[in-house]
């Protein structure tokens, strides 16, 4: 080969090895991306908390008492109005607590959330912020429609009414959590079978009137039926005796003054509408205590009237009805 030959070579061979090296770095450039790609990834890696906002965003379609209704498959901010004491049974914490000025609030359940006054604005609640509310029979149709502007709102179907242990699956189902049910119920059932057994026992056949103590301006007494949805399930779950005139009496009635002397139950329950029995506000109702006509009915002659506390006698929810098998298994069983 001659020189020039030669020469031509190594020209073309120095310009192969300075391609080669060229394409050698444009891999290594190439690579570059497959760590930037890893830097972006780390999002992925963060995608629990994104699952987390779209499980909260899931919503799903149920039934209540007025129709079908749209509601959070998973609602972490519940206002449950009087329906607290249920979801408290469930192991969930509403974020307000119903009140009324003339009945006061639930004290037993020992909330320390928000008041939210049902005969006032909408206010309290809309700062609350709730994601779900929850309503029963207390709320007509109209305030069914204001509940719902501030959130999806379900009521409960009115056949639950009376019905402790199907609304409290009926509220767990709402929830999400019917599993949370089962566990209540349990409980439920074997402290009021205990009570039952004991009180069956104890009293027998013997009537028991139910009676409260409306104070105000103007005390009344109103004698509660048997199928009242506070305090009927002393004679439905408890087996109690309901007094004659209780009978096929669904909710409550005022007595009269010429009713009171006939009042000739073996026992009685008494509470008072508000407050408790040392309440200042209720010293001057407590002299209706007094009056003659009270005086001469048989079962306050006898001894026989125990004074209960109205914050959970004024209530049919669970944990309530738990409360009230204690009190009579206390005041019965010797």
């Amino acid at each position: 080969m001659g020189r020039n030959s030669r020469k031509i070579v190594m020209t073309w061979l120095a310009i192969l090895l300075i391609a080669m090296a060229g394409l050698a770095a444009c891999g290594e450039k190439a690579a570059e991306p497959q760590a930037t790609g890893t830097t972006q990834q780390q999002p992925a890696e963060q995608k629990p908390a994104a699952d987390d906002k779209a499980a909260a965003a899931e919503t799903r379609v149920v039934r209540d008492a007025y129709g079908e209704v749209t509601i959070p498959a998973h609602p972490q901010r519940v206002a449950a109005i009087y329906q607290e004491d249920y979801l408290l049974a469930l192991g969930v914490t509403p974020i307000v607590q119903w009140y009324h000025p003339a009945w006061g609030k639930q004290d037993y359940l020992n909330l320390d959330v928000p008041q939210f006054d049902i005969t006032g604005s909408m206010e309290a609640l809309i700062a609350a912020n709730p994601d779900l509310i929850i309503v029963d029979g207390g709320a007509d149709a109209q305030k069914y429609e204001q509940y719902s502007k501030v959130a999806p709102t379900y009521k409960i179907p009115d056949e639950l009414r009376n019905d402790t242990i199907g609304r409290l699956k009926n509220i767990a189902d709402v929830l999400g959590i019917p599993e949370k049910a089962d566990e209540a119920v349990k409980k439920y059932e074997a402290k009021m079978s205990d009570a039952r057994a004991k009180l069956e026992k104890a009293i027998g056949k013997e009537s028991v009137a139910v009676i409260r103590l409306n104070v105000g301006d103007k005390p009344t007494l109103a004698l509660f039926g048997e199928g009242n949805a506070y305090t009927g399930i002393i004679y439905k779950e408890l087996g109690l005796t309901p007094y004659e005139a209780a009978k096929n009496q669904d909710t409550h009635v005022v007595l009269s003054e010429e009713a009171i002397p006939t009042i000739n139950a073996d026992h009685i329950i008494i509470f008072p509408s508000n407050g408790g029995w040392d309440s200042a506000e209720n010293k001057e109702a407590l002299k209706i205590l007094q009056d003659p006509l009270w005086q001469s009915v048989p079962a306050v002659k006898k001894g026989h009237v125990y004074q209960m506390n109205r914050t959970h006698w004024q209530s049919g929810a669970m944990l309530a009805n738990m409360m009230k098998a204690d009190d009579l298994v206390k005041t019965f069983v010797k």
